[in-house]
């Protein structure tokens, strides 16, 4: 997938800024390859992803919502806007060289973060995040679960107060994907 780490610095670069969408389209590709196989039941495509995954996760679901029909967003982007907003000055630096800053390109922001169209999802969401994230504001995620909930759109919200940027201790490992598990299954039987 373009961004990708492993392929050479002109690789990485290749969904920065206004190529952003392009990683999107790369993993729409992806699903739409996996459902012509004849093995895999194209009603049961689900989509996950942390942190700039979480993001693919929503910006998948938002432009291309017949694609997948469930997605985990884990400690996701839901807006580069309020994320760098959001965000402490030395992490803003750091991620405005790849995902451009709001003065330049705030419009083009606005056109493809996924609380700006959040009514275009169509598939179930489960969403999780540490209270404590140091890289990605919980708010980021907050908001998109507020928009869902407020039109009444079946989202999952599960916060954990003493983690961060990730699911580490133990037991809140197994609360998280016992609930993701449990989430697929309730979906697709």
């Amino acid at each position: 997938m373009r961004g990708s780490k492993g392929y050479g610095k002109t690789y990485i670069h290749l969904d920065d800024v206004r190529k952003r969408m392009d990683s999107v389209k790369d993993l729409i590709e992806i699903a739409e390859a996996l459902k012509a196989e004849p093995y895999v039941d194209e009603k049961k495509v689900a989509v996950i992803g942390r942190s700039y995954g979480g993001f693919m996760v929503l910006a998948a679901v938002t432009h291309y919502p017949h694609i997948f029909t469930a997605g985990i967003d884990l400690v996701g982007i839901s807006s580069f806007r309020t994320f760098l907003e959001n965000t402490g000055p030395w992490r803003r630096k750091l991620r405005e060289s790849e995902y451009g800053t709001i003065e330049a390109d705030g419009e083009f922001f606005d056109e493809i973060d996924p609380i700006h169209h959040s009514e275009r999802i169509t598939a179930p969401l489960m969403v999780s995040h540490g209270a404590n994230d140091p890289r990605v504001p919980i708010a980021e995620t907050e908001q998109i679960i507020e928009e869902l909930r407020a039109r009444n759109h079946p989202v999952e919200y599960i916060r954990f107060e003493d983690e961060g940027h990730g699911i580490v201790k133990i037991e809140n490992q197994i609360t998280a994907y016992t609930a993701m598990a449990q989430f697929l299954e309730k979906i697709y039987n």
